[in-house]
C-alpha cells in the first residue's frame, strides 16, 4: 500500500494539471476536523466520495480535488487544552494561539496520512488550513464584502449560549437531548403554574394566559408576587399559551426559551438576568447568587418546599437543546454578537438548493425543513481565541465601526491599529475580541478552491458530505454562495449516511463499539475497506460488517490468481480473425460496461461494484477461463485468446480500480504497463457496433449447457473432469460445439 501511495505522489498521478485540455471536474471536498481522530463514518464518506472521482479522472476530466483541514474554532481549543493539559482561560491570549498552531503543524502530518492510507486521490498539494493565512484573507475579506452590502450587524439580543464553552453558538450547533426532569407546580398566590426551571423565578417578568381561558380571565392586568423574591409582576394574555400544557398559566422569564424571546420584544417586558455567561446565579437571584444551575435550582426548590409553595411535584422527560460541543444545555442571555442575515432570504436559500442534483432526492426536504424552521439570523460571533479575527475596531469616542482595508488583510486588530483617523477625527480605536465561527470560513470552500487554483469556476461540480451537516456547511455555504454571486455553489450534492454497529446501533466509546480505519486496513487492507463501503447508495446508514471485509479480501486474492493464471497468456496485438467464443465473450464484457458506466453516472456505486464483481466472478472466472484453457494450452486459435484474456482482464481491472485502486494499480505496474498509472487511463467505453444479438443467444445457450453438465457431475460426485460419452442438446450452439466439447470433456454432443 505505501509503495503505491509513494509512487502516486513521486508522479505527480492526482495533481492538478492546469493545462489538462479535458472537461473540468472540480470537488468541494469536505475539510476534516483536524482536532477529531479518523473514524470509520469518515474512511466510508470519503470513500464514496473518492470513487466518483476517480471515475471522473478516469474520463479523461482535468481533475480539481484539495484536501483541507478544519482547524480553527472550538473544537480545536478543546482539543488542544486536553492534549496539552492546559486551559486557554488561564493563558495569555498569543500564548495559547502559538500553542495551538505548534500543536496542529506537530499533528497534521499523521492526520492527512490517515486520508492517504485509505486511497483519497486528492492532491495533497493542492491543500488548505482553515486557520491559514489564505483562509483568514478570503474570510475577512468576504466578511468586508457582507458588511458593505448590509448583510451583516452586530447588535445585543437574546441569543443561544453555552455556559462551559462561554460563547454564543448558532442554532445549527444544538442538538436535541432527552433528560429526567420534573414539572413543579408552584403557587403564585392567585394561580398556579408549572415549570421545570423553577431556577429562573428570579429573572421572572410576567406571568401569561390564554385570553380564552375562563380560569385566567378575570386576572389579566392583575399584579401580582413572585414567591420567594417577593417582586410584583402582571399577568398578561397571548394566544400562544397553550391551555392544554401545565395550568395554562406559564411563567416568562428572561430568558428559559425562544417563546420568553417573543413575549419579551412583542409586550416591551423588562429585561431581568438570572444567568450569568459562566453558568452562574447573577445577584439578582440574591443569596443564590455564585451557584452554579443546578445547585440554585435544588436550593430553590428546598426553599419552596419549606415556604409549601410546592403543590405538586410531576416527573418527566423533557427534550432540551444541548450544545453539539460539550453537551450542556443551552442558555439564552442577551450579548452583543455579529450576525449574517438569513432570516430575509429564506426563499433565496430554498431556490438555490433546488437548482442542485441531490443524491438522495428526498434530502433536499431535511434541507428545506431546516430553512423554514429557523428562528434566528446566522450567529458568527464566538467568545474563543482561536479563530479567525473580525477585521474590525470600534472608535472609542464615536462608537463607529472601522473596517480593516482588504488590502492589508489578514489583520488581528488585537496586535494591528488602523492606518486612519476616524471620520470623528479620534485616534483612539477598542479593537473587536471576538473570533469567526469556524462554519464561517469553512462555508467559503468553493472560494477557498478558487483561490488555490486561480481561477474562477462558473460552477464546481461535486461537494459530497454526511447528512448530519446539511444544516451547517450545506446550508452556509449555500448562503454565502447566495451573496457572493447569487449562484447555487454545486452542480451535485452526494450524501453519505452513518455507519453503525453490526446490531444497528450507533457507534460510541460508552458502547465500546467503535472501529478505527487503520485496524482494518492493517487486518484486511485499504482496498478491502474500500470495497466494504462501497455496498451502500448515498444517503444510508451501513452496518459495519466484518464479513463483508473478508469477502473484499476474497475478491482482491481471486483477481491476482485470475491475473496471474492469465499474465504468460496476454497478448494486446488482435490478431486477424476473433474466434467465436472470443467475440461472444467481448460482446458479454461490452454489455458489462455499458451497464457499469450507466451505474457510475448515476452514481449507483454498490450497484456498479456488483455488476462489476458478478461479471468477474460468473462471466470471466468461472466461465470464460474455463472455456479458453484448452486453446491455451494447445496450438488452435491461441492468438485470438491472448488477445481476449489481455483486453478482457485490463477492461475488469480498470472497472475495478476507482474501488479497489491498491491491487488494481500493482497488477496493472506488473502486466499492462502502458501509461504512469491504471488511474489515468481512460475507462472502458461502450462499442455500439460490438453488438450480434443472434451469435450472443448461441453463446448464452452454450453456457446454460455448461452450467448443466457441472451439475449433472456434481450430484453424480465425479470429478468436474470426469469424461460424458454422450450429452445431447435441443438448440443449435453452432461454432461453440468445440468449446462446450473441450470444457466439459464430453464426446459426444448430439442435437
Amino acid at each position: 500500500m505505501k509503495k503505491w501511495q509513494n509512487y502516486w505522489e513521486e508522479n505527480q498521478i492526482y495533481k492538478f494539471n492546469k493545462n489538462h485540455k479535458g472537461e473540468t471536474y472540480s470537488v468541494d471536498t469536505p475539510p476534516p476536523t483536524i482536532s477529531g481522530k479518523m473514524h470509520i463514518g469518515h474512511a466510508s464518506s470519503y470513500t464514496h466520495e473518492d470513487i466518483i472521482v476517480r471515475y471522473e479522472r478516469m474520463k479523461n476530466k482535468k481533475i480539481i480535488f484539495p484536501f483541507g483541514t478544519d482547524d480553527n474554532g472550538l473544537p480545536t481549543e478543546k482539543f488542544i487544552e486536553k492534549e496539552k493539559n492546559v486551559s486557554s482561560k488561564r493563558m495569555q491570549r498569543n500564548e495559547f494561539i502559538e500553542l495551538c498552531n505548534k500543536t496542529l503543524e506537530e499533528i497534521r502530518p499523521q492526520f492527512i496520512q490517515n486520508w492517504k492510507d485509505i486511497g483519497l486521490s486528492c492532491d495533497f498539494d493542492l491543500s488548505y488550513s482553515t486557520i491559514d493565512k489564505r483562509c483568514q484573507r478570503i474570510s475577512q475579506e468576504h466578511f468586508i464584502n457582507l458588511f458593505n452590502k448590509n448583510l451583516v450587524y452586530k447588535k445585543e439580543t437574546p441569543i443561544l449560549y453555552c455556559p462551559t464553552c462561554e460563547t454564543a453558538v448558532a442554532q445549527a450547533e444544538l442538538e436535541n437531548k432527552n433528560i429526567p426532569s420534573v414539572f413543579y407546580y408552584i403557587d403564585f398566590g392567585k394561580l398556579t403554574i408549572a415549570t421545570t426551571r423553577p431556577e429562573l423565578l428570579s429573572s421572572c417578568v410576567a406571568i401569561f394566559v390564554n385570553n380564552k381561558d375562563p380560569r385566567y380571565k378575570n386576572l389579566i392586568g392583575e399584579k401580582i408576587t413572585v414567591p420567594i423574591f417577593k417582586n410584583q409582576i402582571t399577568v398578561l394574555a397571548d394566544e400562544k399559551v397553550d391551555l392544554e400544557k401545565g395550568t395554562g398559566a406559564v411563567m416568562c422569564s428572561t430568558f428559559g426559551d425562544t417563546t420568553d424571546i417573543e413575549w419579551y420584544m412583542t409586550h416591551n417586558l423588562d429585561l431581568k438576568t438570572s444567568i450569568s455567561k459562566k453558568g452562574e446565579m447573577t445577584e439578582i437571584a440574591k443569596e443564590f447568587q455564585g451557584m452554579k444551575i443546578k445547585e440554585a435550582r435544588e436550593k430553590i426548590v428546598e426553599k419552596l418546599r419549606a415556604q409549601k409553595k410546592i403543590i405538586k411535584e410531576e416527573k418527566i422527560d423533557h427534550l432540551v437543546n444541548v450544545h453539539e460541543r460539550c453537551g450542556t444545555e443551552i442558555e439564552i442571555l442577551s450579548t452583543k454578537q455579529w450576525f449574517i442575515k438569513i432570516l430575509k432570504n429564506k426563499n433565496k436559500f430554498i431556490e438555490r438548493g433546488r437548482e442542485i442534483n441531490w443524491k438522495p432526492k428526498h434530502l433536499i426536504h431535511r434541507y428545506e425543513n431546516w430553512i423554514n424552521n429557523l428562528k434566528w439570523d446566522w450567529c458568527i460571533s464566538r467568545q474563543r481565541f482561536f479563530g479567525i479575527p473580525f477585521p474590525v475596531w470600534f472608535c472609542k469616542e464615536c462608537g463607529e465601526i472601522i473596517l480593516a482595508d482588504k488590502k492589508d488583510l489578514p489583520v488581528d486588530p488585537l496586535i494591528q491599529r488602523p492606518k486612519k483617523k476616524c471620520r470623528c477625527g479620534s485616534n483612539t480605536f477598542i479593537p473587536e475580541k471576538d473570533v469567526m465561527d469556524t462554519w464561517a470560513t469553512s462555508s467559503l470552500t468553493p472560494q477557498i478552491l478558487e483561490d488555490l487554483i486561480g481561477q474562477k469556476l462558473i460552477k464546481i461540480n461535486l461537494r459530497a458530505q454526511a447528512h448530519d451537516i446539511i444544516s451547517t456547511w450545506l446550508f452556509y455555504t449555500i448562503v454565502r454562495a447566495e451573496y457572493i454571486e447569487k449562484k447555487a455553489p454545486w452542480k451535485e450534492i452526494l450524501i453519505s449516511g452513518f455507519v453503525l454497529d453490526k446490531k444497528g446501533e450507533k457507534m460510541s466509546k460508552s458502547k465500546n463499539n467503535i472501529v478505527e480505519p487503520k485496524t482494518v486496513i492493517e487486518k484486511y487492507g485499504a482496498d478491502a475497506l474500500r470495497y466494504w463501503a462501497s455496498n451502500v447508495s448515498f444517503g444510508k446508514d451501513i452496518r459495519y460488517d466484518e464479513n463483508e471485509l473478508k469477502n473484499g479480501k476474497r475478491l482482491i486474492t481471486k483477481i491476482i490468481n485470475a491475473t496471474n493464471f492469465a499474465a504468460k497468456n496476454l497478448n494486446k496485438a488482435k490478431p486477424d480473425r476473433l474466434y467465436i467464443l472470443d467475440q461472444y465473450f467481448l460482446i458479454k464484457l461490452n454489455k458489462t460496461i455499458k451497464e457499469v458506466n450507466m451505474l457510475f453516472e448515476k452514481r449507483k456505486i454498490p450497484q456498479a461494484k456488483e455488476t462489476i464483481e458478478k461479471f468477474f466472478w460468473n462471466s470471466f472466472c468461472d466461465n470464460y477461463l474455463e472455456l479458453v484453457k484448452w486453446r491455451i494450452y494447445g496450438d488452435k486459435e491461441k492468438e485470438s485468446a491472448k488477445y481476449t484474456l489481455y483486453h478482457s482482464l485490463l477492461s475488469i481491472l480498470k472497472m475495478f480500480a476507482p474501488i479497489m485502486p491498491f491491487i488494481t494499480e500493482d497488477l496493472y505496474q506488473k502486466y499492462f504497463k502502458e501509461y504512469k498509472s491504471i488511474h489515468i487511463t481512460s475507462f472502458p467505453d461502450f462499442d455500439p457496433n460490438l453488438i450480434d444479438e443472434d451469435l450472443e443467444k448461441k453463446g448464452d445457450l452454450m453456457i446454460k449447457y455448461l452450467e448443466e453438465i457441472r451439475k449433472i457431475k456434481t450430484e453424480k460426485g465425479v470429478s468436474q473432469k470426469a469424461e460424458i460419452k454422450e450429452y445431447k442438446i435441443s438448440k443449435d450452439i453452432s461454432g461453440f460445439e468445440k468449446d462446450l466439447k473441450e470444457t466439459g470433456n464430453i464426446k459426444n454432443i448430439i442435437l
